[in-house]
């Protein structure tokens, strides 16, 4: 199994409009973040996790070349925006529609916000299509299965996924965007070999974990490895990482791992 950390940042990340230094080391390329996206790979089957607005230019320097399912956690702008350059995977595909999953209230802004894409083709060609999928429970895939969870998100729910691989048994949690895991999510990430967890930044936040709430999570699930994702500005690189526990890091734009 294979995740690309495509974007690890926010809206308020690194650089930050009219506060291009922030908190951070601008010298250090890893506090360089576009918002937050991730693709992963089981077995040749490939998965994008959201579309950040810089989606396209995340495909081009981290040389995506294919899409074969997309899963949409949740509909902020943020992670849904870039959802229109998916049209350059529909024509790789000879215009099939892209299967898109999410929860029904994201599905309904996708087909607002994206209606001319709402067909069984593109119409025209070059234009993006997308196949609307509630996300299931578990999705099966011939590849492996992808289980879901509701995860509160401010007052919406976000999904949060565990990603498993038939042919390796490689366990995957991504848990991007909540404010607290639930019993549920617990359970699911139970023998993971990698956790992906939201850590926005040091100080409390009504609708995201912060470092320590984050930390805290992925003591409890104790994955071999955890990365935490979907940082601010406040968030250095270095300086952050020094003071997380053992086997505890910070994701980065570009960062691929394999396992």
């Amino acid at each position: 199994m294979k995740i690309i950390f495509l974007g690890t940042g926010t809206s308020q990340g690194v650089p930050m409009i009219a506060h291009p230094q922030g908190g951070c080391d601008l010298n250090n390329s890893k506090n360089w973040r576009t918002r937050t996206s991730a693709h992963i790979e089981m077995d040749g089957h490939h998965i994008q996790i959201d579309a950040a607005p810089e989606f396209r230019l995340q495909c081009i320097q981290n040389k995506i070349k294919a899409v074969d399912t997309f899963i949409l956690t949740h509909s902020h702008a943020d992670h849904i925006m870039g959802m229109d350059d998916l049209r350059r995977f529909c024509d790789l595909k000879g215009g099939d529609a892209i299967p898109v999953y999410s929860n029904k209230l994201s599905l309904k802004r996708v087909a607002d916000i994206f209606p001319y894409a709402i067909h069984d083709r593109p119409i025209p060609k070059g234009y993006p299509s997308f196949a609307l999928h509630e996300m299931p429970t578990v999705l099966e895939l011939p590849v492996g299965t992808i289980e879901s969870t509701p995860l509160p998100h401010g007052p919406i729910e976000v999904l949060g996924l565990i990603f498993t691989e038939k042919k390796s048994g490689k366990k995957l949690a991504y848990f991007t965007d909540c404010k607290s895991l639930t019993q549920s999510a617990y359970q699911l990430a139970q023998g993971v070999d990698l956790l992906v967890i939201d850590g926005l930044r040091p100080s409390e936040h009504p609708s995201h974990m912060n470092i320590a709430e984050a930390v805290a999570c992925a003591q409890r699930i104790k994955a071999p490895r955890t990365y935490l994702t979907h940082m601010t500005y406040y968030v250095d690189q270095e300086a952050t990482e020094a003071e997380l526990p053992e086997s505890i890091f910070l994701a980065y734009d570009g960062l691929e791992l394999n396992f």
